[in-house]
């Protein structure tokens, strides 16, 4: 188990400098659409490049940043509903969710995205629209942003057996970007989870 909690850490490591790079991604788009809509305003100059390279920037912050957003537990949860188990249910939960769930979905898209960009790198396809871009780069983003996913969540799913085995604090924990009164109630339900436990 050591030697996959090492293989987590440098999957960790490898998403967090992917997420930092993502952060410039964001600017990026940010900087490009208000650059776009200062130009066409002032100079009645558009380009249809310039807002499909936006789309293409946004569909990297989205599929890309996938894994990185697991990673630091940032995605959506129904709080209400897990904070009522105790920590080992809420990573059984989650062990279950990736290997009947997140993975066979990773795969399906995987498997459903290739052939896109395969067709479209082969065939040279390009925007319809004119001065558009070419279309293979924005469908490549499908199955590696995917895959990424995949890879983040293997280290997700060790971390939730070394936690069960004893070896690791809960990997889940609370949300570091959660209001301060999320975070307090997180550590209510905590200690009221331990309290029952030792009732048992």
């Amino acid at each position: 188990m050591q030697y996959l909690l090492v293989l987590s850490r440098l999957i960790d490591a490898f998403s967090e400098r992917l997420g930092k790079l993502i952060y410039w991604l964001v600017l990026l788009a940010v900087l490009i659409s208000a650059g776009n809509a200062v130009v066409r305003k002032t100079l009645n100059i558009g380009s249809n490049a310039f807002l499909e390279i936006q789309w293409y920037l946004f569909s990297a912050v989205f599929l890309l940043g996938a894994g990185f957003v697991f990673m630091k537990n940032a995605h959506v949860r129904i709080d209400f509903l897990s904070n009522r188990f105790s920590p080992k249910v809420r990573n059984l939960i989650d062990i279950i969710g990736i290997l009947l769930i997140l993975w066979p979905f990773c795969v399906v898209f995987i498997d459903l995205s290739w052939p896109l960009f395969t067709g479209a790198w082969a065939s040279g396809e390009m925007s319809q629209n004119a001065g558009g871009l070419i279309r293979w780069p924005v469908y490549l983003m499908m199955p590696v942003g995917f895959a990424l996913l995949m890879l983040q969540s293997l280290s997700e799913l060790i971390k939730r057996f070394a936690f069960l085995a004893g070896m690791i604090p809960d990997p889940i924990g609370h949300n570091p970007h959660a209001p301060e009164e999320d975070v307090l109630s997180y550590e209510i339900e905590e200690h009221a989870g331990r309290a029952r436990e030792e009732k048992r």
